[in-house]
């Protein structure tokens, strides 16, 4: 606890009245500049004492707040069934489902509908109407930070770029051009191919280059485990999308959950194709789906039910393949112009000696030359060190090449 700070002494006029006038009036003037100083010191501790009152002010107000708040009840969240006449509604509590007839004030009354959520209290009394709710998991896959990548840094599927950018970005930036055709831009793009090809990288350059909302997530992310749980988070992603119109929602791994349906009787199976059933309504059902674009990515194609590849849910399929050898030495070029690389280096011939590598593993290729330079002290990368790099890859078991005419299982 603070102590209170100590009063300054009070100066006294001790002043001889034998003195001459000029001294007495120096003598006084003396007096008269300490009883300022003093006068400056209290007026401080006053200030001083004020907002140490102010201070102990609000903290009693809080502490009276907190007080009350332990020593009232809890609200229990409810939804608005139905608005019936003579300020009466019907609420529906959650956990027990109960549903109750209550009176309520006409102020009340006229800010709720049917589906509002509200707080009510033991006696089922509305004491707050709440806002719309909305999973948290929904908002964190915003993505509010666009990707420092562009379409400049994608090398080797030039055609794939030209067809996702007409699907997803010129319907949101040019929409007159598809109302002076008349057609229906293409609502959904699925881009598959074997890993490493660019299928997320390129979603990453479309959030990049569009100023729509961007909302990512991964297949595997809407796989919950309590019944109906994964379906409210792909409503509650739909939902957000269409308040934050334009949008583009990017599914990676799509497999994950869009799996051909079986006959399993698993409860695990059966909320997967639970939620697998909510996508497909919210991509396709009888509401507008508006300005929001969806682009998805996998490579197991041949694992996707055909009720989500059929036209209206995904109208453009595009297979992201290896590169070629024009693509390979072009992706060489991008993931070395940051790097200090020898002008004799040789980037056909090792576009050529990477056949069936992919984009990953090329990036790859110019990390391992990065670092042979720098275990041979060298701040230039020379040929010879993507030489070595490419016979470690190749030596290395983990990093075995799986080209994409063998990657599917028949």
């Amino acid at each position: 606890m603070s102590r209170s700070p100590s009063i300054p002494d009070r100066p006294h006029r001790d002043i001889d009245p034998d003195l001459p006038d000029d001294e007495r009036l120096e003598a006084l003037r003396g007096h008269y500049t300490d009883l300022v100083d003093v006068n400056e010191q209290l007026s401080e501790q006053l200030e001083e004492a004020d907002e140490r009152r102010q201070d102990l002010h609000d903290r009693v107000d809080r502490v009276e707040r907190e007080n009350e708040t332990l020593k009232s009840s809890s609200l229990y969240i409810a939804t608005i069934e139905d608005v019936l006449d003579n300020d009466e509604v019907i609420v529906k509590q959650h956990g027990n489902n109960q549903e109750v007839l209550t009176d309520v004030s006409s102020r009340v009354v006229e800010k709720v509908d049917a589906g509002d959520r509200v707080a009510v209290n033991d006696s089922f009394a509305i004491q707050t109407v709440l806002d719309a709710e909305t999973d948290a998991r929904a908002q964190s896959m915003e993505i509010t930070e666009k990707p420092e990548v562009s379409y400049a840094d994608i090398g080797g599927i030039d055609e794939q770029v030209r067809e996702v950018r007409e699907a997803v970005e010129q319907p949101l930036a040019e929409p007159e051009l598809f109302d002076e055709v008349g057609i229906e831009p293409p609502s959904g793009v699925l881009l598959h191919g074997p890993p490493g090809t660019g299928k997320t990288m390129l979603a990453k350059a479309v959030a990049n280059e569009t100023d729509a909302t961007f909302i990512k997530m991964a297949g595997s992310e809407l796989v919950r485990k309590f019944i109906g749980e994964g379906s409210r988070l792909v409503r509650d992603l739909f939902e957000m999308a269409r308040e934050r119109e334009p949008a583009i929602i990017f599914i990676d791994e799509i497999d994950a959950i869009a799996t051909t349906r079986s006959e399993s009787k698993t409860s695990g199976d059966a909320e997967v194709q639970r939620t697998m059933m909510q996508l497909l309504s919210e991509m396709d059902g009888f509401e507008a789906r508006g300005e929001i674009r969806i682009i998805a990515a996998t490579n197991r194609f041949d694992m996707l039910d055909r009720a989500i590849l059929r036209p209206g849910r995904f109208d453009r399929l595009i297979e992201v393949p290896e590169p070629d050898q024009e693509g390979r030495e072009q992706i060489l070029q991008i993931h070395t112009r940051g790097m200090n690389v020898d002008d004799e280096v040789e980037f056909a011939d090792l576009a050529e000696d990477t056949d069936g590598y992919s984009g990953a593993e090329i990036e790859s290729l110019a990390t391992e030359a990065g670092m042979f330079a720098i275990r041979n002290d060298r701040d230039v990368v020379i040929h010879q060190d993507f030489v070595e790099a490419l016979e470690k890859i190749e030596k290395d078991d983990s990093s075995q090449v799986v080209p994409s005419a063998n990657y599917f299982f028949n």
